[in-house]
């Protein structure tokens, strides 16, 4: 199972403050079958170039590592890359691609979207340098019209949603996005093991039940598929 969504590297964000947090939530992936995790710490264009956020992300990388260089889970670094109007432009995009894949996780603005910015995302999907992946939509998906939803998913735009959208008041509408094919990918996103822990695997077992096993292995075959692109 693939953890599309996390900030558990060390000390880059507002996740993980420490190595042994991060370790601890590793652990906590695998022990709910997580073999592959996506490493997306924050990335704001206005803060920090695209190199420099790299050489950090990896630094805390390699101090996590130093103490886990062996076990699982697999760990894909990635980022959580906030959105801004021309970022379709922005030079070493594609640099910041989850590892291995060809995906680019976009964290939207909570607020109706412009034209100009449904018009942005097409566009930079269609361009087939990057497949975008809009992080966590329960956020801000209800803020914009289905036109506007069925516009990105004809335009081959992914959605990931959250764990806990699975787990929380709205988990039927979220069974009815995923059977409608509306839902592509899951995350934890997952901060540390007290407020914010990764529960995947509660809401892995809660689509297993509404839907199926065969479904909840589909997924996975599908999100395997997308490694190593």
């Amino acid at each position: 199972m693939i953890d599309w969504h996390s900030h558990l590297l060390p000390g880059i964000d507002d996740g993980s403050q420490s190595v042994s947090e991060s370790l601890s939530i590793l652990s906590e992936l695998v022990s709910q079958g997580v073999d592959v995790v996506a490493a997306t710490p924050h990335f704001i264009a206005n803060d920090e170039s695209v190199s420099s956020f790299i050489e950090r992300r990896q630094l805390s990388y390699n101090r996590m590592v130093e103490q886990n260089s062996s076990g699982p889970p697999k760990i894909l670094l990635g980022a959580e890359i906030k959105y801004y109007p021309g970022i379709s432009r922005m030079e070493e995009l594609e640099k910041l691609k989850i590892q291995g894949t060809n995906l680019l996780l976009l964290e939207m603005p909570i607020s109706r979207w412009t034209e100009y910015t449904v018009r942005e995302l097409s566009e930079l999907a269609s361009s087939k340098k990057v497949n975008v992946m809009l992080a966590h939509i329960e956020r801000y998906m209800q803020m914009q019209s289905k036109e506007v939803w069925y516009r990105l998913l004809d335009n081959g735009i992914f959605m990931q949603v959250n764990a806990s959208y699975l787990l929380g008041l709205s988990k039927r509408k979220a069974i009815k996005q995923l059977a409608d094919g509306m839902i592509h990918f899951i995350g934890s996103d997952c901060h540390n093991m007290t407020s914010r822990p990764p529960k995947i695997k509660s809401a892995v077992d809660y689509i297993a039940k509404k839907i199926g096993a065969d479904f909840v292995s589909q997924m996975n075959e599908f999100g395997y598929s997308q490694l190593d692109k």
